[in-house]
């Protein structure tokens, strides 16, 4: 994978990166694996917006992917590598030897033509999805279940990988991407190897209308706002501002929310950094 530096021949492109697509092997998705995205604006089901700064952007339709790699024992042949619009990291056409087509989220080094299987017994390579419990200790991972059956909640967006750092019981510990360490039931599932596209994070836009396309509406910021906007607004001239809150007054930039009796932190060993 590589990025390309445009040159400048418009000021929209002076500082332009763009993904080099070099392992995109077509631009056709599969029409049978396609469905419909309807997008709310930032709207709820009574049309009151609720989420500021959304709207526009360019018709996408959404891939159906299968995180849950539920067909175990049955091979699958990589057909295509393909662009995703509705997240960062590449995803793979893969063919059953049944038959049946399924887009899987790609992994780093994945090629077409590759084989890839998932269940109890298959062999720890890139691409392949079993349980905790089946993956060698210090394996590289992505798509990891949180509760068994459930489908690939962790490590999923462009260039994410874990790390399986230990086993105690029916009990995993996980390295997350965040940095934080916790624990995992074994038999929840996992891929092996990190996801696809790990150059996302070199990309520049260039310009505020690439925004625009991808349905980010420009922002506000708060210390331009009149008081009764915002707890950072009003003042004269460039006084106004303050200690750095949310629009309800909880506080930003270091401050922790999270309960201190939410039920999951006895799975958590270590927190993310700060």
């Amino acid at each position: 994978m590589s990025v390309r530096k445009l040159k400048p021949i418009t000021p929209g492109q002076r500082f332009r990166v763009v993904n080099g697509f070099d392992a995109i092997t077509t631009d056709k998705p599969e029409k049978s694996l396609l469905a419909p995205n309807k997008r709310s604006g930032g709207r709820n089901s009574q049309g009151r917006m609720t989420m500021r700064y959304r709207g526009g952007g360019h018709k996408k339709k959404y891939r159906i992917i299968d995180f849950k790699r539920d067909k175990d024992g049955i091979p699958a042949t990589v057909a295509s590598i393909e662009y995703d619009p509705n997240r960062t990291a590449f995803i793979a056409l893969v063919n059953y030897q049944d038959g049946e087509k399924r887009y899987v989220i790609a992994q780093n080094g994945l090629q077409v033509g590759q084989n890839i299987v998932s269940g109890e017994k298959v062999a720890p390579e890139i691409g392949n999805s079993m349980t905790l419990a089946n993956i060698p200790l210090g394996t590289i991972i992505s798509c990891i279940e949180l509760h068994p059956g459930q489908g690939a909640v962790m490590a999923r967006s462009a260039g994410a990988f874990a790390q399986l750092m230990a086993r105690d019981g029916k009990y995993a510990t996980v390295k997350l991407p965040s940095g934080e360490t916790r624990m995992v039931l074994t038999s929840c599932k996992a891929t092996v190897g990190a996801v696809s596209n790990s150059d996302h994070q070199l990309l520049v836009s260039g310009k505020a209308g690439r925004s625009r396309w991808l349905g980010r509406r420009p922002r506000t910021r708060p210390v331009v706002m009149n008081p009764v906007d915002h707890p950072m607004g009003g003042g004269e001239g460039k006084s106004s501002g303050g200690h750095p809150r949310s629009r309800n007054g909880i506080p930003a930039k270091g401050y922790r929310t999270r309960s201190k009796s939410k039920a999951s932190n006895k799975y958590i060993i270590e927190r993310r950094k700060k």
